[in-house]
């Protein structure tokens, strides 16, 4: 950070939000060129500043997740379905909305269930899903808006079950499952 002279004002360093400095010093200023955001190291986190604030509904950050791998399960047990994403909200006060697109093949007639999971917090549960057909392809998308109430990195990640023989979650190089994290100012 730099003051040149009278007419320049004050210069923070500038980068983006995956470049920041490694070892901040307290009270550093940076300029992310990507988020188009001010930020102040106060000794343990970055806490971003704001001409104004936000508006609500205001999408702060969009994260994304995905998983071309196959993974199954015959169990009425979660499993980790090996899609997932972590955010870190700048402000506590927002929401993310969770959205993700997942191929799923029943090996059966059996049904599955899909689950949303923030750190370790179940916050939402599918219906489940099939159950009708033998061999049935699905595609699913989950859809949920979260408060979360932080400004620490936070982790969801989706999980499945089924109540009978196997289900498998169809990513591969054509069928990829993602999931998305939107931060909204509220």
């Amino acid at each position: 950070m730099a003051i040149s002279n009278n007419s320049t004002g004050l210069r923070p360093g500038v980068c983006t939000s995956t470049t920041r400095p490694t070892a901040p010093y307290e009270g550093q200023m940076i300029y992310e060129t990507n988020t188009d955001m001010v930020a102040i190291w106060n000794g343990t986190a970055w806490r971003y500043l704001a001409a104004t604030t936000p508006t609500n509904g205001t999408v702060l950050q969009i994260v994304t997740g995905t998983s071309n791998t196959q993974v199954g399960t015959g169990s009425g047990t979660y499993s980790d379905a090996g899609l997932s994403a972590s955010i870190t909200p700048k402000s506590s006060s927002s929401k993310v909305l969770v959205f993700a697109q997942l191929n799923w093949y029943n090996a059966g007639s059996n049904k599955v269930t899909f689950n949303l999971v923030r750190g370790s917090t179940q916050i939402n549960e599918t219906n489940p899903l099939g159950g009708d057909a033998n061999n049935l392809d699905g595609g699913h998308f989950l859809t949920f808006l979260d408060s979360p109430a932080t400004t620490s990195a936070t982790t969801y990640k989706v999980q499945f079950k089924t109540n009978a023989g196997a289900s498998y979650l169809r990513a591969s190089a054509t069928a990829t499952c993602t999931i998305y994290l939107i931060e909204v100012a509220a």
